[in-house]
């Protein structure tokens, strides 16, 4: 049986590598994304054209996930059309570059809001059906940033990025009992095949980050430039997108926690390796093992 899978933030980079990917392997794919009539009427076409092309089922679906109202329109529609959803994948988010100290706290905000409180959103639609079928997956698109070395001038995201990984961790657990599985997706820096950069907002306070440029002028250029020189030949964001569908892919019971794909090596992994020992370690401590992997809902 095909999955059905829903996609957030699929209208460019690893979603939208990754919703093609999926459809490749014959799973029915929902790529979320927002202004489907509008900004992305162009990427609406191009999934489209693909779907035809390919002969594969890959839908595009209005998902806005700084929207309550949008989020549940789109579960409610795939529900309808489907009668089920098997696979939930957050991979929406956006990045900012600059400073810390320019920023506003709103500004903070608000990429808090597209990078956290969005998959929250998202949960409280999707999980009531995962949790009744007894079943399911849900993959999180983290970032090696959380565990690994980071660079200055990327820290609101980095600090984002964090927030959603350690909302991550404690979801594991408390959908084992259910039987939705989840597996924590890690990319490291890709310059080729996404545009994380390219897009990435600016600090609002422009005055602040002319003060930093005195002392840091040309940073993002080094960083860039370095993390594009680290990475190995022919490593681009699609080896993201295959890892992601060969997880979905794997029989129920056998998709791993956590995986890192990080070409540059950050040291995200060394750090992950530790951590989610000591996880496995306190949860076996406090006789919560079962919690460790998933298994079928008692319901």
């Amino acid at each position: 049986m095909n999955n059905v899978i829903v996609i957030t933030g699929a209208s460019s980079g690893f979603g939208a590598l990754t919703a093609r990917a999926l459809a490749d392997r014959g799973d029915t794919v929902y790529a979320g994304m927002r202004e489907t009539a509008a900004r992305n009427a162009p990427q609406v076409r191009a999934a489209a054209d693909y779907a035809e092309k390919h002969r594969v089922d890959l839908r595009s679906v209005e998902l806005d996930v700084n929207q309550q109202d949008s989020v549940d329109a789109a579960i409610e529609r795939i529900i309808a059309e489907q009668g089920r959803v098997d696979v939930l994948i957050h991979n929406a988010g956006h990045m900012v570059t600059g400073p810390a100290e320019a920023f506003t706290p709103e500004q903070l905000a608000e990429l808090y809001d597209v990078n956290v409180l969005s998959t929250q959103r998202v949960n409280r639609a999707v999980l009531p059906h995962l949790r009744a079928a007894g079943r399911g997956l849900v993959i999180w698109v983290s970032s090696s940033s959380v565990k690994g070395g980071t660079p200055p001038y990327l820290a609101p995201y980095f600090a984002a990025k964090a927030a959603m990984d350690s909302l991550a961790v404690s979801y594991a657990a408390e959908l084992a009992r259910w039987g939705v599985e989840t597996s924590i997706v890690v990319p490291g820096s890709f310059t080729s095949g996404t545009n994380h950069f390219a897009h990435s907002g600016r600090p609002a306070d422009r005055a602040v980050e002319e003060r930093y440029e005195t002392r840091y002028a040309g940073l993002m250029t080094q960083v860039a430039q370095k993390l594009a020189a680290l990475a190995p030949e022919g490593a681009d964001a699609s080896l993201v997108s295959e890892e992601i569908a060969r997880i979905v892919a794997l029989p129920a019971g056998q998709r791993p926690y956590r995986v890192h794909v990080d070409p540059a090596d950050d040291g995200s992994e060394a750090v992950s390796v530790l951590s989610d020992r000591v996880r496995q370690e306190f949860l076996t401590r406090v006789d919560l093992a079962d919690l460790l992997s998933a298994h079928p809902s008692a319901a």
